[in-house]
């Protein structure tokens, strides 16, 4: 059983491109490498995630 989203995504490629460009600023904040890293990769795994749910939805369409 799917679960209805509460807050439907409209622009999957556009969030997805949001994320990307979050993970290139975690690269260059003032933080420590480790926090840098970790916060890329949150966010380039989320940009991922979103990319092929788009995929997956251009399929079905």
């Amino acid at each position: 059983m799917a679960f209805p989203r509460l807050f439907p995504i409209r622009n999957p490629s556009a969030r997805a491109a949001a994320h990307r460009a979050m993970a290139r600023a975690a690269l260059f904040s003032n933080s420590s490498a480790a926090v840098r890293l970790k916060r890329y990769n949150h966010h380039i795994s989320k940009a991922h995630h979103l990319e092929t749910f788009n995929a997956g939805q251009e399929v079905q369409a």
